[in-house]
């Protein structure tokens, strides 16, 4: 087969590795079996694997054949010496008769690897000259005067008959007819000599003896290079298989599964890196929020089936529109999306905010539920700009596009609003909620709820976790979300956990109201100096041992590989408190943070279990649940909120589960009037 027939091969070789659309594997190797378990014997037929085995194998003669003549050649001119001293007489012509087959032979393969001949040529090439090589030298040396000398050296002809079978790799069909020529080659030459019958007997034996052995060597030899062939196929496709289905996890693990856009872990990352180039580079970039109005209402009126529609539908036409400006789009949850994109002039930012609301207006999409006079579906939309300020954080623009967002909504919805900074309506309010946390543990401002933690294998109780909450003076409830990142941005995030800690203790740990309690830490607690000692002054004046508590430490941006707080970890530990990994998968530090400590257990964050209704989301949970089993580390899966999501847990041996269905947050109070550890009894009924 030549080189043209390869490439045709190459064409229709049903090896050739799948595409990924969308995170969807379009071969069959990808869709199909595990990697193990993939055998090209079984899939494929005996005809295919020998085509591609011999396609292979041309290819590697073609690269085999130049340095091989040459050595062979050299090798034989060489053999001069043992003509001038065996056949002295005829040893001019024999050396002639050597150089000349052999310069030949060289000129002809290399005027044919310059031409690009096939494969086939270049090996007749080779096999023509072992057998010219050995009658231009057979031919001369017959003639010498001393016939004895001449009928033993003649036995060196097996040497070209060994060449044909085990020096050169010929495909075994032309090995076999090459050192069968030199074979009949070797009987005549062997009838004619003049020597007794028992030479002849016991040569012409040797000779057959020398054909048989080394076709027979040839013939293992090239079921042993198809074997091997066979083996290394096998790997390579395992080896692309398993690159692409890598891939392909990547980018489910970074592409929302409904709208096939980025998620927000692929958003975050990007986020930061602009961030980056702002502030090494100074290129600026804008961040726009949008939100579907009353979307809530359009789900009550048409469905969640609809509304998934509905996304996808403004999903699309976001993104085409995004191309051209030459941004990013993901979703950031629910019916919100982000857009970031880089940008020199506010006015660019108002241009493609307000292209946004457009956009979303054109499709037309119905919505009869509204009351605002309306019956399409919009969007309101918030953008920030970069820009020079003391103290720049990179949830600062986030922040600012929120707060546009929330203005663009008071303003009647379907509109766009850029954050400006010099407007009192669009003005930070981090400054209040730095003014109320000040205030919030002496006003009895700040309280805390416990959700429970339940194991699955016992249906017990095992824990509850601490959750803060906040209120406002006239009583209006301020979302973790916004009084958090202030806390910790102004401090006082340390009083706060503090007072969290004690308070936990006090409300449920002295009186063993329940068993365990997790609280949560900012790695600012962590990182500040004496943190862990003023943990060890808590417990010991409430007489709580460190074992009944259990910090959650949440990976994120912040996050940061501080010795200080590895240190701290350590000092923790020592108290006998257990560690946690919150939300594990949703920030940027999950993986090396279970390199370097040894959580007593990671908690997996609920977007992986409530994207189990596809098949990649199920995927996608089982490889992570299998990613920290495989640490040693005990599994919290958060968000349980139907009993097919429990009994989906005990099939995959989930430690723990908390959720709505298990437990939703309830006050101290509900867990002071009970004593142990209730079992819950939904449980027993679930298979």
């Amino acid at each position: 087969m030549g080189a043209e027939s390869g490439k045709e091969f190459e064409a229709q070789n049903p090896l050739q590795p799948g595409f990924i659309v969308n995170g969807r594997a379009s071969s069959r190797l990808a869709d199909t079996a595990p990697v193990e378990s993939f055998d090209p014997r079984q899939e494929l037929g005996a005809d295919e694997l020998r085509i591609l085995y011999h396609t292979e194998a041309q290819a590697k003669r073609r690269k085999d054949a130049r340095p091989g003549l040459w050595i062979a050649v050299a090798i034989y001119v060489l053999f001069s010496v043992s003509d001038l001293m065996l056949i002295p007489d005829v040893a001019a012509y024999t050396i002639t008769a050597r150089f000349a087959v052999g310069l030949t032979a060289l000129l002809v393969l290399e005027a044919q690897l310059r031409r690009g001949a096939a494969t086939k040529w270049l090996d007749l090439t080779c096999a023509a000259a072992i057998i010219f090589g050995y009658i231009g030298w057979l031919y001369p040396a017959s003639m010498g005067a001393d016939r004895e000398s001449v009928a033993y050296y003649m036995v060196f002809g097996t040497i070209f008959m060994m060449s044909a079978n085990l020096f050169f790799t010929f495909s075994f069909k032309v090995s076999i007819i090459t050192s069968t020529i030199i074979l009949c080659i070797l009987y005549v030459v062997n009838y004619f000599v003049p020597a007794s019958m028992t030479y002849k007997m016991v040569f012409g034996t040797f000779y057959v003896s020398c054909f048989t052995f080394t076709s027979y060597v040839n013939w293992k030899l090239n079921e042993e290079r198809y074997n091997v062939f066979l083996n290394a196929l096998e790997a390579k496709i395992q080896h692309k298989e398993a690159t692409e289905r890598g891939k392909a996890l990547l980018r489910l693990s970074r592409t929302d599964p409904l709208t096939g856009l980025e998620n927000r872990r692929a958003i975050d990352e990007k986020l930061r890196d602009y961030w980056s180039d702002w502030q090494k580079l100074g290129n600026g970039f804008a961040a726009i929020l949008i939100d579907v109005d009353f979307f809530k209402k359009f789900n009550d009126c048409y469905g969640h089936q609809e509304g998934d529609r509905c996304l996808i539908h403004v999903a699309n036409a976001l993104s085409d529109l995004i191309k051209n400006y030459n941004g990013s789009i993901g979703r950031y949850g629910g019916e919100e999306f982000i857009v970031l994109a880089r940008m020199d002039k506010k006015d660019q930012v108002a241009e493609l905010a307000e292209a946004i609301c457009r956009t979303v207006e054109n499709l037309a999409l119905t919505h009869e539920l509204r009351r605002d006079g309306i019956s399409i579906v919009t969007a309101s939309v918030g953008a920030a700009f970069t820009r020079k300020q003391t103290g720049a954080k990179l949830e600062k623009i986030i922040h600012e596009a929120d707060r546009a967002l929330y203005l663009a909504k008071a303003s009647g919805r379907n509109c766009a609003r850029l954050f400006d900074p010099t407007d009192p309506q669009s003005s930070d309010e981090s400054e209040n909620l730095a003014a109320l946390l000040k205030i919030a543990i002496a006003q009895d401002l700040v309280s805390l709820v416990y959700q429970p933690i339940q194991d699955v294998a016992s249906g017990r109780f095992e824990a509850v976790e601490a959750l803060m909450r906040l209120k406002m003076l006239d009583g209006t409830l301020v979302p973790p979300s916004l009084f958090i990142p202030v806390a910790e941005r102004t401090g006082a995030i340390l009083e706060l956990g503090r007072w969290a800690i004690r308070t936990v203790c006090a409300e449920l740990l002295v009186d063993d109201h329940v068993r365990t309690v997790s609280v949560n830490v900012s790695p600012i607690q962590l990182k500040t100096p004496g943190f862990a000692a003023s943990v060890a002054t808590i417990l010991g004046e409430t007489g709580v041992t460190g074992n009944r508590l259990a910090f959650e430490i949440t990976e994120g941006l912040e996050m940061e590989m501080h010795s200080d707080i590895l240190r701290c970890i350590s000092d923790l530990k020592l108290l006998g408190i257990r560690i946690w990994l919150d939300d594990f998968g949703t920030g940027f530090a999950g993986l090396s943070w279970l390199r370097l400590i040894d959580f007593d257990t990671v908690k997996i964050d609920r977007s992986f279990l409530h994207d189990c209704g596809t098949p990649k989301g199920m995927a996608m949970l089982q490889d992570i649940i299998a990613l920290v089993r495989n640490r040693g580390h005990k599994i919290l899966v958060e968000g349980v909120e139907t009993d097919e999501q429990i009994a989906l847990m005990r099939t995959f041996g989930i430690d723990k589960i908390q959720g709505f269905r298990v437990g939703r947050p309830v006050p101290a109070a509900n867990y002071q009037a009970k004593r142990g550890v209730q079992k819950r009894p939904f449980l027993r009924s679930v298979g």
